[in-house]
């Protein structure tokens, strides 16, 4: 039904803005890939496989290169008025010939510093943000760079090619109290409602990522010594311990997975649906919303926003910036510095709200 018609009555205006968002983003995912040419790039294919077999990117992550590859290949046909032909872009691609310019391929392999610029212009007269333009850069160095290294190309024009400045956003975190809520918003008498349980307190206990989550095997997590075996990034191992509260409904989400004959041997998945299978992504998500709005908080609330808060609170009680982030399984320090800023922002709030001299400081 419309969001404006009758029967159910209008949407409140944060499920309003929820649904707008939600239609732009199948919007732009539509025009993004059904505008793409239909035609085959083995260089851009070749480089995904890369980015797969040898980098671990996930097929998602990897998608999301493909995509801004494809619209840069797009550009290059518009720009060079190309006729795209499968079995040319195929032997322009075995032989590297850069002198090719009458496909996509050549011209890729030919790309400098004028084509990149002329990209980004493109992308500056559609409108896209210093964040989206950011992103696609990041694509374009990653994607010569790799070209470079297995000996496409003997150049890089990226090299010369700046990252437009942007604001740096805070994560967002919510409270002790909201995820309290959160926590105790589904209930635990059947199998599924104990499986849901177990996987919002896992997230808030370990700050997993959505897909480190749903990756979990039985074998993974020894409830015994408190500790999760989590396969991160990059298929990175990390050991994360895990508290008592999400010990115990995961124990107790397993007692009944197992009285209903679901097998949990240390190879099965740990979180299942209905039908014995492992988790999505996409359905954890769905849970979170399910249980946002049972709990009437915030719906733009996220499962990564549950990570955001797992390290903003473990900051706020004194914990260790490096253990928090071999935590969360970041490379970098940096990654996890943010949290700080934000830590710091709420601690000059509370300064504010109650020092009487705070306003003259």
């Amino acid at each position: 039904m419309h969001p404006s018609g009758g029967g159910q009555g209008v949407l409140s205006a944060p499920k309003q803005s929820k649904l707008v968002r939600t239609m732009r983003t199948e919007r732009r995912w539509r025009r993004l890939e059904g505008n793409s040419m239909s035609a085959t790039v083995p260089l851009i294919d070749r480089f995904l496989s890369y980015l797969i077999d040898e980098r671990r990117f996930s097929p998602y992550t990897s998608r999301c290169y493909g995509l801004d590859l494809r619209q840069f290949a797009d550009f290059l046909v518009a720009e060079h008025d190309l006729k795209v032909d499968d079995a040319r872009e195929a032997q322009v691609t075995e032989r590297r010939d850069a002198t090719a310019l009458d496909t996509v391929c050549g011209q890729m392999l030919a790309t400098n510093i004028e084509s990149i610029r002329g990209f980004l212009g493109h992308l500056a007269e559609q409108k896209y943000s210093a964040a989206t333009t950011a992103r696609k850069i990041a694509t374009l160095r990653s994607f010569h760079k790799w070209m470079e290294k297995a000996g496409f190309t003997s150049s890089n024009p990226m090299t010369l090619v700046k990252t437009p400045r942007q604001a740096r956003r805070l994560p967002k975190a919510i409270t002790v109290d909201q995820v309290e809520k959160l926590l105790a918003a589904p209930s635990d008498a059947d199998m599924l409602g104990a499986r849901d349980r177990a996987i919002l307190e896992m997230l808030y206990s370990t700050g997993i990522r959505v897909s480190e989550v749903v990756a979990i095997n039985r074998g993974d997590l020894d409830i015994e010594a408190g500790l999760l075996k989590v396969k991160g990034k990059g298929r990175r191992e990390r050991a994360v311990p895990v508290g008592s509260h999400a010990l115990g409904s995961v124990a107790r989400y397993i007692l009944r997975a197992e009285s209903e004959k679901v097998p949990m041997g240390p190879e099965n998945a740990l979180f299942v649906n209905k039908l014995g299978s492992r988790l999505s992504s996409r359905s954890v998500r769905r849970k979170v919303s399910k249980y946002l709005k049972i709990a009437g908080l915030d719906p733009d609330i996220s499962p990564h926003t549950i990570r955001h808060s797992f390290a903003t609170h473990l900051l706020d009680n004194g914990a260790d910036l490096r253990a928090v982030q071999e935590l969360l399984g970041h490379q970098s320090l940096s990654s996890t510095q943010v949290y700080t800023h934000l830590t710091t922002a709420r601690m000059r709030q509370a300064y504010d709200r109650a020092h009487p001299r705070a306003e003259a400081s």
